[in-house]
C-alpha cells in the first residue's frame, strides 16, 4: 500500500480514507492506483507525478498515436498486456520502455529477458494508466492488423500459380473463403464499428484501393490496399451479404450481420460498378442506434415537452422532415421505442428496414415485384394497427392514405423531404392532399439536422466577436423569456465553445452528433391559417407566434451550452453570419 501511505503521508488522503481504500485494494484485487482513480480522489497525472518522485523514475508525457508500429513489434502484444509495459521508442540498439507498475518484480524479470533474447539496452519510464491502455490499443491498429494480413495474403497467393490464376480458373470464391482475405475484411469492418464510423467505402482507383470511413458525418481516407486485391475483398462482402459474386455489370443491394464484441452489428451493403471497377458501400446500423432516447437525440426543453406529450395521443400523424442524412429516421424509432407496449399493435413499412426492435411488425417494401409503399400502407390497414409508420411519403397516394390511417384512429409515423418545419404543409397541399384535411389529421411537424457534438474533454470557453455576439444576441431576441431562463441563458455575459482537439477525439475536437430541431404543432389559429392555402410566410409568423424555436436558434442554445460549436451551426442552417 505504499502510494496510499504517500499521499496519506503528503495530506492528500485522511486516514479515514486511506483505510477504506486499501480495505478495497485487499478486497477486489486491484491495484492501489486503480482504486484511487475509480474513488475520483485524485486527477490520474497528479497520483502519477506523485508515484514518480517517491519511486525515483520520471513520468514520461507523450501521445501515444506517435508511437510508430514497428516500435510496437519489440515487445509482443501478449507479453506487454501480461506485464502492462510498452516500447515508446527505439534508437539503434536503445529502447524506452514505458511502465505503470514498474515495481512489479515479474514485469522486470520479463523485461530483462526480452532485451537479452533482442539484444537491446533499456530505460524504464512511469507512464499513466491511460496512456498505457492507448499504446495497448495500437497494437491492434487498423493498418498494422492489415499489413500482417497482407502478408499472410502475400504468402497464399505465392502457393498458387498467380493472383491472375485464381480469378481466371474460377476459384475465386474459394480463395475469398479460405485466404486471409477474410481477415482483412474482418479488421476494416471492426474498427470501423469501434472508431464510430457510420458508413465505409470501399473504393477502385488506377493503383489502389482506398478505403474511407464516415465519422460524425465527414469522410475520412483510413487505408490504402494493394489494386489487385480489390476484387477478392468486393467478393468476401459479397459472400457475407448473400449476392451474386460474378455480377460485375448491375448494382446490388445486401445486408449482413456480423458479432462485434458482444454486439450484433448489421450491415447494409450496396455495390456499384464503375469503370475501373465495382465500389462498395456499407452503412453500419448499430442496433443501440435504434433505442436512442429523446434526449439523446439531443431534444431539451420546450421541444422536448412536446415530443413527450406527442406521444401522448390518441391518433393523428406525426412527420419528421429534412435531407437524407439528417437523422429523421433516428427519431421516428425514438418516437417506435417510446409507444412500444404490449398493448399496442405497432406495424412498419420501410426502405430498406435499418433497425429491428422486438415487439414491432417491420416489413420491408420490394418496388421491383409491386410491393410500394401505397400497396403495404393499404395491406397494412388490415392488420389492426394501433401505430403505424410509413419510412417515406414519396407520392400522392401513399399521402392520401396515410392522412386516411390518421383520421380514422391511428398514430401515423412517416418522414418527407422539406427543408423546414412549416414547409412540409405546402408540401402535402403540392402533392394534392385537400387543405381542409391536414388540420384534423396532422399532429405535427419535427424538422431536425444533424451537428457534430464538441468534445467534453477538451472543450473550452472564449468570449464571443462583437459581431458574433450581435448576431447572437439579435437571435436571442426573438426567443420566448421562458425558454432563456430555462436554458440558464441570459442576453448579455454569454461565453461561446470551441475544441482544440485531444487524444479522446483524435484531435479533430468533435465526439459523436446530435440532432438541432423544430418543431411545428397543430392548434387551432394554425388549423384556420392552413384552410386558407396560406403561404410560407403566414406559416412562420404563426410559427413563430406559438413559441416554436427555429432550427437556428435551438442551435445556438445549444451552441452557447457549450454541446456544439457556432461554426456546425453555420453549416447546417446554411448561415453565413457566424464566420
Amino acid at each position: 500500500m505504499a502510494l496510499i501511505q504517500e499521499l496519506t503521508k503528503r495530506g492528500l488522503l485522511k486516514k479515514e480514507e486511506a483505510l477504506n481504500l486499501e480495505f478495497e485494494v485487499k478486497q477486489t484485487g486491484l491495484r492501489e492506483e486503480e482504486v484511487i482513480l475509480k474513488a475520483q480522489i485524485l486527477p490520474e497525472i497528479k497520483i502519477f507525478q506523485i508515484k514518480s518522485e517517491f519511486l525515483g523514475i520520471p513520468l514520461k508525457e507523450f501521445y501515444p498515436e506517435d508511437v510508430p508500429p514497428e516500435v510496437l513489434e519489440i515487445i509482443p502484444e501478449d507479453s506487454a498486456r501480461h506485464y502492462q509495459m510498452v516500447p515508446l521508442s527505439h534508437r539503434e540498439n536503445f529502447v524506452e520502455i514505458g511502465m505503470s507498475y514498474p515495481e512489479d518484480l515479474k514485469a522486470q524479470e520479463a523485461l530483462q529477458f526480452l532485451a537479452r533474447e533482442h539484444n537491446f539496452d533499456y530505460k524504464v519510464f512511469l507512464i499513466t494508466l491511460s496512456d498505457l491502455k492507448a499504446v495497448l490499443e495500437r497494437y491492434r491498429s487498423l493498418k498494422g492488423e492489415v499489413k500482417r494480413a497482407l502478408s499472410e495474403l502475400e504468402g497464399e497467393i505465392s502457393k498458387e500459380t498467380g493472383w491472375e490464376s485464381v480469378q481466371e480458373t474460377g476459384e475465386l470464391e474459394k480463395f475469398v473463403e479460405e485466404a486471409p482475405i477474410t481477415k482483412v475484411v474482418a479488421v476494416i469492418l471492426r474498427h470501423a464499428v469501434e472508431g464510430r464510423a457510420s458508413d465505409v467505402h470501399i473504393e477502385p482507383t488506377r493503383n489502389r484501393t482506398k478505403v474511407r470511413f464516415r465519422v460524425d458525418g465527414i469522410l475520412y481516407s483510413s487505408l490504402f490496399l494493394p489494386a489487385k486485391i480489390h476484387p477478392a475483398i468486393v467478393a468476401r462482402i459479397k459472400i457475407m451479404a448473400n449476392l451474386k459474386i460474378d455480377e460485375l455489370r448491375l448494382p446490388q443491394d445486401g445486408r449482413f450481420t456480423v458479432k462485434i464484441g458482444d454486439r450484433d452489428i448489421d450491415f447494409r451493403v450496396s455495390t456499384f460498378p464503375t469503370s475501373i471497377g465495382e465500389k462498395v458501400a456499407l452503412r453500419i446500423l448499430d442496433p443501440t442506434m435504434g433505442r436512442k432516447t429523446f434526449e439523446e437525440l439531443g431534444l431539451i426543453g420546450r421541444n422536448l415537452r412536446v415530443v413527450q406529450e406527442l406521444t401522448k395521443k390518441p391518433y393523428g400523424m406525426i412527420l419528421a422532415t429534412g435531407p437524407t442524412g439528417s437523422g429523421k429516421t433516428t427519431t421516428l424509432y425514438a418516437l417506435l421505442n417510446a409507444l412500444n407496449r404490449d398493448s399496442v399493435n405497432i406495424v412498419t413499412v420501410e426502405d430498406p428496414i435499418e433497425y429491428f426492435i422486438e415487439g414491432i411488425n417491420q416489413s420491408r417494401v420490394r418496388p421491383e415485384i409491386g410491393y410500394d409503399f401505397s400497396t403495404a400502407l393499404r395491406h397494412i390497414l388490415r392488420q389492426d394497427p394501433d401505430v403505424i409508420m410509413v419510412g417515406e411519403i414519396r407520392d400522392q397516394e401513399t399521402a392520401a392514405l396515410a392522412i386516411h390511417a390518421a383520421l380514422t384512429g391511428h398514430i401515423m409515423l412517416s418522414s418527407l423531404h422539406t427543408n423546414n418545419a412549416i414547409g412540409a404543409i405546402p408540401r402535402l397541399i403540392d402533392m394534392g392532399i385537400e387543405p381542409f384535411l391536414i388540420p384534423p389529421s396532422l399532429l405535427a411537424v419535427i424538422s431536425q439536422r444533424l451537428v457534430r457534438s464538441l468534445c467534453p474533454h477538451c472543450k473550452v470557453a472564449k468570449k464571443p466577436t462583437p459581431e458574433i455576439k450581435d448576431f447572437i444576441k439579435n437571435e436571442l431576441n426573438s426567443v420566448p423569456s421562458s425558454i432563456l431562463k430555462e436554458s440558464g441563458l441570459q442576453i448579455e455575459g454569454f461565453s461561446i465553445f470551441e475544441a482544440p482537439g485531444c487524444r479522446r477525439c483524435n484531435f479533430k475536437g468533435y465526439l459523436g452528433r446530435i440532432g438541432i430541431f423544430e418543431i411545428l404543432v397543430m392548434n387551432d389559429r394554425l388549423a384556420e391559417l392552413v384552410r386558407k392555402k396560406p403561404s410560407e410566410r403566414d406559416l412562420e409568423k404563426e410559427a413563430s407566434r406559438q413559441g416554436m424555436l427555429t432550427m437556428r436558434q435551438d442551435g445556438i442554445i445549444k451552441a452557447l451550452k457549450g454541446i456544439t460549436s457556432l461554426e456546425e451551426i453555420s453549416q447546417a442552417t446554411k448561415e453565413d453570419y457566424f464566420y
